[in-house]
């Protein structure tokens, strides 16, 4: 039982895990801060508003040691989210570990190391595909050797499906990734033939579980009886309890709303019992998401409420003490057997593209979940499918949970990220610079061989080498990697039937570019280091659908970037995305470069997790318009991007169709 947690700083962190562990978490969760997943330093021009936002940051050694201080890491089971720099922080960790006196093969816990739906989903990815398997095999294959108790690789269906993946793609997807995992594993030579059944015993899975109660149920079953079969006639392995599927969830947040967010709980609820009451596919680990997730970063109050959710279910339920009982269902087996026909077959044609990777590099992946995504969004805007609160019921008494909307999420103090960056200035300024250059210099002849890259990595962190540093040399020999969005192949979601909102919105879309003699033109931005990118795809492909021109270039630009690719493209309007909380700080940049590059004349709106206050705030500094999760119609989003453009360029409403 664990909430994933981390914030501001490891001192502050150290004191967030501390209470949790007293409260009765039985392990820990670590939440990093962007920065440190995308390998840069806080005091690099991506990371600035984003240091300490969305999880704690660890620069180096010493940031490692105060985030685990007085706890001792050989009694602690810690998750850590973390995957292309995942090799890092785990040597970090380990280091620690064995400063507190710890006997690393006793060390428990998982690094989530699954680069594969970074590429598809969140976005943190640094590193082409190959040298990220690599640098993911290296950690398996030093793991099962030197940490035996370690789950080097947590391969990812969760965030699949927060980026659109039904639940036969969630499967697909991710079994077609641990089978890339597994080939380049057993292909390294790095670990002999009998000792394989050991690297498929570690291989574990966090996988979401949404709302549709009982296909969630049945897709824990089909997940279960494929991974038996791969493991089984893919890998020969005959110990049934190496081929046990060990999973831990995380209960979906795409369904959380802004609107009425007390309804969250019982959707947390309905989907822990998703994954909980059947004891042949029950998860080992549960962590459950807040109930004002959709409204910004939950209070420590509000992560209680979620642990305490798990505790009444397992100590004053009687869930534990039965055998499985969904066991001869008829209902049950029927839908497992349809879940698990349709995956294996979406499973070989991924094999037949050449796996996972060439999937990925291809595009394909990409696209069927962002067409899945859209295909999502047109069945709530159209009513098809039920969202309580958002697209029905949606009268609701005064919410006193919500009467104070400022102190309902917590805030990350502003001056901390200035704090954190002057911490890192005094520890490059104690450390041994000689010993840093040295052990940098030997991670970049490492990474020019097949050596595995570990050895030369805990060299670097116990040398003082910076998070930055060490992502840094690897990126002058593995080089970076800008991943597919999937926008320009996504199929047309919503159509432009006579009379349809979207009919409407086209015909606005063509009428205001008559009147400006050239077709609209729209950049989507993605600012700062927020990968999280299923919203700005989505509005980028509505937006295309209703007539407009698009600019997408992905994530993880900087305001200059965006500025000038909206000066160079001539956009009629500029889209801001950011769910990480660096609003604040991003946007306003973006406003000012317009200015000094004499197109403030273009209007900006932004989208993300936004409190109240900020959006106010940031009307003030010249946005157009902001928009958050509860307002859930794109297609009147874009009508409303339509109207601003109007706005600004002083057009007169357009003459009604005939």
């Amino acid at each position: 039982m664990r909430t994933y947690a981390g914030h501001s700083s490891a001192d502050e962190s150290n004191a967030l895990y501390r209470r949790n562990l007293a409260k009765g978490q039985t392990g820990l969760s670590v939440a990093f801060d962007l920065p440190t997943q995308t390998g840069y330093d806080p005091d690099h021009v991506l990371a600035r508003g984003e240091v300490g936002r969305v999880g704690v940051p660890v620069s180096h050694l010493g940031d490692m040691r105060r985030l685990f201080e007085g706890i001792p890491l050989e009694q602690m089971n810690t998750s850590m989210t973390i995957n292309a720099t995942a090799m890092w922080l785990l040597a970090l960790y380990q280091v620690v570990a064995e400063e507190q006196g710890a006997d690393i093969r006793l060390l428990q816990g998982t690094t989530q190391n699954d680069i594969v739906k970074e590429y598809l989903s969140r976005g943190t990815h640094v590193f082409p595909p190959g040298p990220s398997l690599r640098l993911t095999t290296d950690m398996i294959t030093y793991t099962v050797a030197n940490i035996p108790k370690w789950n080097p690789i947590n391969i990812c269906s969760y965030h699949l499906q927060e980026a659109g993946a039904t639940p036969v793609q969630e499967i697909a997807y991710a079994m077609s990734t641990a089978i890339a995992v597994l080939d380049a594993v057993r292909d390294s030579g790095q670990v002999p033939a009998e000792k394989f059944g050991d690297v498929v015993a570690r291989i574990s899975f966090f996988v979401n579980a949404g709302v549709r109660f009982v296909e969630e149920m049945c897709k824990m079953r089909a997940f279960t009886r494929i991974w038996d079969t791969v493991t089984r006639e893919r890998y020969g392995v005959e110990n049934a309890k190496q081929r046990r599927f060990r999973y831990g969830v995380q209960v979906n947040s795409l369904g959380l709303t802004e609107a009425q967010p007390e309804n969250n709980v019982q959707r947390i609820v309905l989907e822990m019992l998703a994954v909980t009451l059947s004891k042949d596919a029950r998860a080992r680990a549960v962590q459950l998401p807040a109930w004002n997730e959709a409204l910004g970063l939950p209070r420590p109050w509000d992560q209680q409420w979620s642990l305490r959710i798990q505790q009444v279910l397992a100590l004053e339920s009687d869930l534990l003490e039965y055998e499985d009982i969904f066991a001869g269902s008829h209902v049950i087996e029927a839908k497992v057997d349809e879940i698990v026909r349709e995956a294996t077959a979406e499973m070989e044609r991924v094999q037949e593209m050449g796996g996972a990777i060439p999937a990925v590099e291809s595009g394909y992946l990409k696209s069927q979940l962002v067409s899945s995504h859209a295909e999502r969004r047109a069945r709530i805007e159209s009513g098809e499918e039920k969202v309580v609160g958002v697209n029905c019921y949606e009268s609701t008494e005064p919410n006193p949970l919500t009467a104070d909307l400022d102190t309902a999420i917590m805030t990350v103090d502003p001056a901390n990220e200035a704090r954190v960056v002057a911490a890192l200035g005094a520890w490059r300024g104690q450390r041994d610079d000689e010993r840093a250059a040295k052990a940098l210099e030997r991670l970049r002849a490492t990474a020019a061989t097949d050596e595995n890259l570990m050895e030369a990595t805990l060299e670097c962190a116990r040398a003082g080498v910076t998070t930055g540093e060490w992502a840094g040399a690897l990126r002058e020999v593995f080089g970076e990697f800008r991943a597919p969005t999937g926008v320009s192949s996504a199929p047309v979601a919503v159509t432009a039937e006579a009379g349809s909102q979207m009919a409407e919105v086209r015909e606005k879309v063509r009428v205001t570019g008559e009147q400006l003699g050239q077709r609209l033109r729209l950049l989507v931005g993605k600012p700062g280091l927020d990968g999280h990118s299923n919203g700005a795809e989505q509005i980028a492909v509505r937006a295309r659908d209703a007539g407009f021109e698009v600019v997408y270039q992905g994530i993880r630009l900087t305001p200059e970037q965006i500025v000038d690719a909206a000066v160079a493209e001539d956009v009629h309007c500029v889209g801001l995305s950011i769910l990480s909380g660096s609003h604040c700080e991003l946007v306003p940049d973006v406003l000012e470069r317009l200015r000094r590059a004499g197109a403030d004349d273009v209007p900006v709106i932004v989208g993300g997790i936004i409190p109240s206050a900020d959006a106010a705030a940031l009307k003030e500094a010249g946005v157009a318009a902001v928009f958050t999760p509860k307002d859930f119609g794109i297609t009147e989003i874009i009508g409303k991007i339509v109207d601003e453009i109007r706005r600004v360029n002083k057009l007169d409403a357009p003459e009604p169709t005939a």
